[in-house]
């Protein structure tokens, strides 16, 4: 094994990490902030890329390919969150539901095809692989991502501290209590869906530009990608963030060690097609460190306290 090939694949990975980090901080709205399971986001993480690419195609500029990839996923969460709250169906069937629909939905933004290219030669795309080393630095795949990545999370920092933000927080946080408030919790978990998957649409819109084509199988088992970057920042940055900016950003950074976790086991000879069965074990891990940790603590405060008796 060569030290230097795995040196030359971390800038990759720390680029594809940041964009899947916007991923993760999409999925940490839903998981986090509202409390709620979604699984849209495996079909919104094909959407936002499907768009963008076949509105470049057809000749439509970088921004408003982007500005609708992100309404695109607008729509997906609102599809989910009316599901939910007006059909009355659980959150994570909801979110199976508009998953599904999604498919056939993204075939048919792809023209029936199951896979479309765009070259970074003949458009003007914001990221790609091709530029990671030896490019001035605002063409830096890197530099581009985390601009992105610091901007998402300011104007989010923004808006959950506005009345209607705070009043998502509260909806998750205690949802009896925020409609004995006069909150209307239904229209909050509705907005707090859309927001998630528009943020993911986004991330998926630059990955799609980033490795160069969309394919409809992208976003399968996304949920689990940002389930793992919100575990990964809670176990690792938990005590360092003391409040929502961090705490948003740590789920960026979160993705980003996910991402060098993998290349560094591909290093070791993995063979590529055990990537899902890692995925489902690094979330696992670190879903278990929590419970480990204060079962351990717990232990030796009992061990303590017999001790002194």
């Amino acid at each position: 094994m060569n030290i230097g090939s795995l040196i030359n694949a971390l800038p990759g990975a720390c680029a594809q990490g940041l964009i899947w980090g916007i991923m993760a901080i999409g999925v940490y709205i839903t998981y986090q902030i509202l409390d709620l399971a979604d699984l849209t986001v495996d079909g919104t993480m094909c959407t936002g890329g499907a768009v963008c690419v076949m509105m470049m195609l057809n000749g439509y500029s970088l921004p408003v390919s982007l500005i609708c990839a992100f309404l695109a996923g607008l729509l997906a969460g609102f599809a989910t969150g009316f599901l939910h709250t007006a059909m009355g169906i659980p959150a994570i069937l909801a979110g199976i539901l508009t998953q599904l629909g999604l498919y056939s939905i993204n075939l048919r933004v792809m023209l029936g095809k199951a896979n479309q290219a765009i070259n970074v030669n003949n458009y003007p795309l914001i990221v790609s692989l091709r530029n990671i080393r030896d490019v001035p630095l605002y063409k830096n795949a890197i530099f581009v991502v985390l601009v992105f990545v610091l901007v998402i999370v300011l104007v989010l920092y923004w808006f959950f501290g506005t009345e209607l933000g705070c009043a998502i927080r509260a909806t998750g946080s205690n949802p009896s209590m925020s409609r004995a408030q006069g909150i209307n919790t239904n229209m909050n978990k509705i907005i707090g869906l859309m927001l998630s998957n528009g943020i993911v649409a986004l991330a998926s819109a630059l990955l799609a530009q980033y490795q160069g084509f969309v394919d409809i199988n992208m976003g399968r088992g996304a949920i689990v990608i940002g389930l793992a970057a919100v575990i990964i920042a809670q176990v690792i940055f938990g005590k360092l963030t003391h409040n929502f900016a961090t705490k948003l950003l740590a789920v960026a950074a979160g993705a980003v060690i996910y991402y060098i976790v993998i290349q560094f086991v591909l290093w070791l000879g993995l063979n590529a097609n055990d990537l899902k069965l890692l995925s489902a074990l690094v979330v696992a891990i670190f879903l278990s460190v929590p419970r480990l940790k204060e079962k351990y603590l717990n232990g030796l405060m009992k061990k303590g306290g017999a001790g002194r008796a």
